[in-house]
């Protein structure tokens, strides 16, 4: 693996630990697809730094199982919006 490649996916761990937040958030900073900010904090990481994996790992698991709450409250917003 490419050593700007290493780079970027434990800079994407710690940012996704620092701020809780999610891999779309992370993507957005970074000025990446989503799909590979997700590569890089679920798979690359775990061979560059499994410690790291562990935390952001944890970081992911609570966003998924909020995900649900944030679609709802982001299709609330959008009606709500369109009313007014």
């Amino acid at each position: 693996m490419k050593s700007y490649i290493e780079e970027r996916a434990v800079q994407i761990a710690q940012y996704i630990i620092e701020n809780q937040a999610t891999v779309r958030q992370a993507a957005k900073q970074f000025g990446i697809s989503k799909s590979t900010a997700h590569k890089d904090c679920s798979e690359r990481i775990r061979s560059i730094n499994p410690a790291l994996a562990k935390e952001v790992r944890k970081v992911l698991d609570v966003n998924k199982s909020e995900r649900h709450i944030r679609g709802g409250m982001a299709t609330r917003e959008k009606y709500l919006h369109q009313r007014g």
